[in-house]
């Protein structure tokens, strides 16, 4: 046998109380076609030390499971950093454990929730960086593989709004997102991303077609019509090989039933497939943020308006703040509001110098209900930011991403922190999760250009330029005055060379949305880094910072506006805003916060 004549590809190192799920890993790894050791397989004639150094010199790849028990055990830590060293180390979490320092600052991929060998995105991500690692299996061993793996995988389409009003899109599109999240608990199902779903959203398709593509068995496609309290729901559940209708129903019901169509609809899927459940996944199906339809509904809205909101604009913030204060007020206990409250407060509170609460109350509060929302950690580590604890205000953001490393929210926050720092290449990393979860953020495709650029790497940064454009393109066709959308878009037409357009634009959007500062330091970043007007760029900058209430530290810092910094100009617009603050940025909120108890 292989395993007992010649040394493993993948060394597994863990805690011995994380016994149970290490055998599982490996297990399921070697189903995989990967060659497993573990020190289950210690030898009775030899140390136990002469034999893990030697397993973990031959390994091609180190697995190693992190929780509570393995970030104190110093045979894990040694075997983790061998393995870093080596170059050959991948990373796991089980819990909402942070690898000590200083594997926090690699990725890992998320088994929180994994119970055998299904296809999660953490398991995925598993396996493909010890492809990276070890290379393709054996021709057996991949056929076994493809035994082992699920052999039904659905893609959930983007339900049509059928209501004949553009504003509740918000409300199919959380439906879609919701069955999306809650099939994707159920270990023999492979679920394609949200992400991946929504690129067919609008568009007139074959089922078949989109099976093929996607290399999923199944698809679910479905209508969403709300008129008062009243909703109707129709699905379908289509066999992607035939385009056979396996199952279809129609609900029309109260709003107030809106969580039971969802759960009739996830039972029927499970029904058609003839899927079985595990107890766990059975207890997963079943939980929800609220039992109110009401709540939920203005949640849906409040979210939406703050993915695709103005950015730059308070007013976005001052919207999903009344929206999601209207949801726990109905609502107390609703978590997922209380933290999408407390974002919008801290963004207004820090971002925009608003007299307004900073949003810990309300991130308190979202934890206390459910230790597991992560997006409530945003705006404490920006409470810490601003107080200069930086490195506390970083391990919060990765004690959220921890608990959910599919944050958009969190990635992004994790991307700005480490951007306006200076750590561009980490920072990149952190944007191109954000954008694979949510394609439509033109925002962060805007902010990866920028870091592409920065790191020479042009093609990738046209490629970015162009995904910018699309997007905004998509948001100004729905919302033509969006300041930040005009921005981004300015910014994309200058990266490819349309400085015609760009100007046009840019024209445009300072008679429209004037008072946007946030939209005016875009715009000098654009004339600095591709129209190369420094004059302009200059003029702009002053325009925005010399009005600003909030942090002025992007600009110290931006890789943008590297062509302007040593201009004298540059350095007195920075000066003077500082001085106008007190202290300038961060630390002028920090001052203000030794004084102030309450900030």
């Amino acid at each position: 046998m292989r395993g007992q004549t010649l040394m493993a590809d993948v060394f597994v190192s863990y805690a011995h109380s994380d016994e149970p799920v290490a055998a599982r890993v490996a297990d399921a790894l070697r189903a995989e076609g990967f060659s497993v050791w573990r020190d289950d397989a210690l030898p009775a004639h030899r140390a136990y030390s002469d034999v893990i150094e030697e397993r973990l010199k031959s390994a091609q790849a180190v697995v190693v499971l992190w929780s509570c028990d393995a970030a104190k055990s110093q045979w894990v830590r040694a075997e983790a950093d061998a393995a870093r060293t080596a170059g050959r180390l991948v990373q796991a979490v089980l819990d909402a454990t942070i690898p000590p320092l200083p594997f926090n600052q690699i990725h890992c991929a998320d088994l929180r929730d994994w119970v055998g060998p299904d296809e999660t995105a953490g398991w995925r991500k598993l396996k493909e960086s010890l492809r990276a690692l070890v290379g393709p299996a054996p021709q057996d061993n991949q056929a076994r593989a493809r035994k082992n793996r699920p052999q039904l995988a659905i893609c959930i389409l983007p339900f049509q709004n059928m209501s004949g009003d553009a504003e509740q899109e918000y409300f199919s599109d959380g439906i879609s997102e919701d069955i999306t999240t809650d099939l994707s608990k159920i270990s023999a199902l492979a679920v394609c991303a949200r992400n991946t779903a929504f690129t067919f959203k609008g568009q007139s398709i074959d089922v078949c077609d989109v099976a093929r593509k996607l290399g999923v068995s199944h698809v679910l496609e479905g209508s969403v019509r709300k008129a008062g309290g009243r909703v109707r729901i129709t699905a379908q559940l289509i066999d992607g090989s035939t385009g056979d209708h396996l199952w279809a129903e129609r609900y029309d019901r109260d709003l107030e039933d809106i969580f039971a169509i969802q759960d009739e609809i996830s039972k029927a899927i499970v029904d058609a497939l003839k899927l079985k459940l595990l107890p766990e996944e059975k207890k997963r199906l079943e939980r929800r943020g609220t039992n109110s339809a009401e709540a939920y509904n203005f949640y849906l809205l409040a979210r939406q308006y703050w993915v695709s909101g103005n950015h730059g604009d308070p007013r976005r913030e001052e919207r999903v703040m009344r929206i999601s204060s209207r949801a726990v007020e109905i609502d107390p206990y609703y978590a997922d509001a209380w933290a999408l409250l407390a974002i919008a407060q801290s963004n207004l509170r820090y971002g925009f110098g608003y007299e307004v609460d900073d949003g810990v109350a309300a991130a308190h509060t979202a934890l206390a209900i459910n230790p597991e929302i992560a997006e409530a950690r945003c705006a404490m580590a920006r409470r810490l930011e601003v107080k200069g604890r930086d490195e506390e205000a970083l391990r919060e953001l990765q004690t959220g991403l921890g608990l959910n490393p599919d944050s958009w929210e969190l990635n992004k926050a994790i991307a700005t922190f480490l951007m306006w720092r200076g750590n561009v290449p980490e920072a990149l990393g952190y944007f191109e999760k954000a954008v694979s979860l949510m394609e439509s953020d033109f925002h962060g495709w805007g902010m990866l250009t920028t870091c592409y650029f920065a790191l020479g790497q042009k093609d990738a940064a046209t490629e970015a330029a162009t995904m910018t454009l699309k997007q905004v393109e998509e948001v100004l066709a729905h919302d033509p005055s969006n300041g930040a959308a005009i921005s981004f878009g300015v910014s994309a037409l200058a990266a490819l060379g349309e400085q015609d357009r760009a100007r046009e634009w840019m024209e445009r959007a300072l008679l429209i949305d004037p008072d946007n500062l946030n939209m005016r330091y875009n715009f000098a970043c654009a004339l600095a880094r591709d129209l190369s007007d420094p004059d302009a760029a200059i003029h702009m900058l002053d325009s925005a910072l010399s009005r600003v209430k909030g942090s002025i530290g992007n600009a110290e810092f931006d890789p943008d506006l590297e062509s302007i910094r040593d201009d004298p100009r540059f350095r007195k617009i920075i000066a003077a805003a500082k001085q106008r603050l007190g202290l300038g940025g961060c630390a002028a909120i920090a001052a203000a916060a030794e004084a102030n108890p309450t900030i």
